[in-house]
């Protein structure tokens, strides 16, 4: 699906296609988070939440795809670009996205217990200490965004 372009297509595709990601990561027992950069309508990077997979506690989707991005353009830094992701991104990813410059986070479900876009911290967008500016929009098809993840903690109880 990276380099698939959706030439004029509205956000809910590229959500959509995070949704699908999020799914992989479920499957695999992982937190289902999917995430997918985008630039002119272009797939750059795609990933879902790993941490447990790859032992690697840095593994989230928005890191996955960051990742994924930086390297099919040969440049750690992303401008341009609109990162949708299911789940409000952590501090860690926040800060991840702003040093990629990464132009805006369109987010599904927030994430009432460590989101950095409003719910818990306001690193994204209000943090004028960075220098770099990235926006955020919240609750794009959110209703499915979180029961991915109601529907995934509910089973493991």
């Amino acid at each position: 699906m990276v380099g698939r372009t959706d030439e004029g297509c509205g956000a809910e595709v590229f959500m959509g296609r995070a949704l699908e990601l999020a799914a992989c990561a479920a499957a695999a027992g992982e937190v289902p988070v999917g995430a997918v950069l985008v630039r002119d309508g272009l797939i750059l990077g795609e990933g879902w939440n790993r941490p447990i997979g790859d032992q690697d506690p840095t593994a989230h989707a928005e890191i996955v795809a960051l990742r994924a991005a930086a390297g099919a353009v040969g440049n750690y830094r992303l401008p341009g670009t609109t990162l949708y992701v299911t789940l409000e991104p952590c501090p860690m990813c926040a800060a991840a996205i702003v040093h990629a410059r990464v132009a805006h986070v369109v987010f599904g479900a927030t994430d009432p217990k460590g989101g950095a876009c409003g719910s818990v911290f306001d690193l994204l967008p209000s943090d004028g200490r960075f220098n770099h500016r990235t926006t955020c929009t919240g609750g794009l098809l959110g209703e499915a965004c979180g029961a991915i993840l109601r529907d995934f903690f509910r089973a493991r109880r």
